[in-house]
């Protein structure tokens, strides 16, 4: 494939390795934590922020996306900032991988022309909203960025079940870690895609895809994992949102630290897709409980491969500032992750604790600051 063909990128040398975050947070009664078509009224009363704040798909919802930043923590800290503003304007927030009791239809198609056609191409597999947290690492240049891409797929699995956080759906206990993955695969084009031999070959893949997919570029493919030339990143769209800042600095921390290192460790054995499909069963099915597949196939519970991930983590943890961040994620293996707290939450007080619960987490929008701050 010649120059000319490749897709349009914004790869830069000077900045590479710089981290953005994307939450989907739903929006709900401040007091009740019920869900509701707010999204128009609230970025109309919406004040002047650092970092944006967009309607999404559903008219339930709104994204909030940072500025583009050095460290996880400055990333959580900027969330935390938009989730203070989108509550100055009376709504609540929740953050879930979907709405714990929302009912199947309830949540409106926002008035936009990409949506629109999303929902025509989609049909009823867009009925259930579902709440994600994307991650954008910057790449110095697009081989870089393929090959971080093809190191990154091993380590979904594990991110996915840490970041598991929506075991209710239309008011019950789906028995799953997160209904949000299992919501999600009915979309097409939702999975891991196969590891890519270059720059060109992702071109040529994604350009054949479209055609075939009927829809104008890459940015239709939703990916657990893609390459974002047009951003200039590497995108991790595989997690649930979180309900606190905290928790999305943590897994933002080991998502930009694992991205570091894949962009210039050698080349391992790829793990067969069929390997990564059933990883991302077990990691929505169990959460942080689960004993997910290595690329060989043997099932490893979730507590050693974080740590074989920390040790590759932590060699880069200084560098990108957030060995602070990174140290929270045992605090979050021990609760049992987001959806142990829900379930926690729920034996104690029911759907409507729950929901109060998420609700005041969420919109507190607090990071923890490191000892001696």
């Amino acid at each position: 494939m010649s120059a000319g063909e490749r897709v349009e990128n914004a790869f830069c040398t000077e900045t590479p390795f710089t981290v953005g975050v994307e939450e989907e947070l739903f929006l709900v009664d401040p007091v009740t934590g019920r869900q509701t078509n707010a999204s128009a009224a609230v970025l109309e009363r919406l004040g002047p922020v650092t970092g944006t704040v967009e309607r999404e798909l559903h008219a339930c919802q709104v994204e909030l996306i940072s500025n583009v930043c050095d460290s996880a923590g400055a990333a959580a800290d900027e969330l935390g900032d938009l989730r203070h503003a989108v509550t100055a304007t009376g709504a609540g927030l929740l953050g879930s991988g979907t709405h714990p009791a929302a009912l199947e239809g309830e949540a409106e198609i926002t008035d936009k022309k990409r949506y629109e056609r999303i929902r025509d191409l989609l049909g009823d597999a867009v009925a259930t909203p579902v709440g994600g947290l994307h991650i954008h690492v910057g790449m110095p240049d697009a081989e870089t960025a393929i090959r971080t891409f093809n190191g990154l797929r091993r380590h979904l699995p594990l991110l996915q079940a840490l970041a598991a956080n929506s075991p209710y759906r239309h008011g019950r206990d789906t028995g799953l870690g997160s209904a949000r993955e299992v919501t999600i695969s009915g979309w097409p084009r939702s999975g891991v895609p196969r590891a890519m031999r270059d720059f060109a070959d992702f071109c040529a893949m994604a350009r054949m895809l479209a055609r075939a997919a009927d829809v104008p570029d890459y940015t239709w493919f939703w990916w657990k994992l893609r390459p974002h030339p047009r951003l200039g990143t590497v995108e991790i769209r595989a997690l649930d949102a979180q309900s606190t800042v905290i928790d999305t600095a943590a897994l933002v921390a080991l998502a930009h630290c694992l991205a570091r290192h894949a962009a210039e460790a050698d080349p391992e054995p790829d793990p067969p897709a069929e390997v990564l499909e059933e990883g991302a069963f077990r990691a929505a099915r169990f959460g942080v409980s689960a004993r997910l597949p290595d690329a060989d196939g043997r099932l490893r519970p979730v507590h050693e491969l974080l740590d074989d991930a920390l040790a590759l983590a932590g060699a880069h943890a200084r560098e990108l500032g957030c060995e602070h961040e990174l140290g929270q994620l045992t605090s979050l293996l021990a609760r049992g992750g987001g959806a142990g707290r829900q379930r926690a939450a729920y034996a104690i007080t029911g759907m409507d604790g729950l929901l109060r619960e998420l609700t005041a987490l969420t919109s507190a929008g607090e990071m923890a600051q490191p000892e001696g701050a």
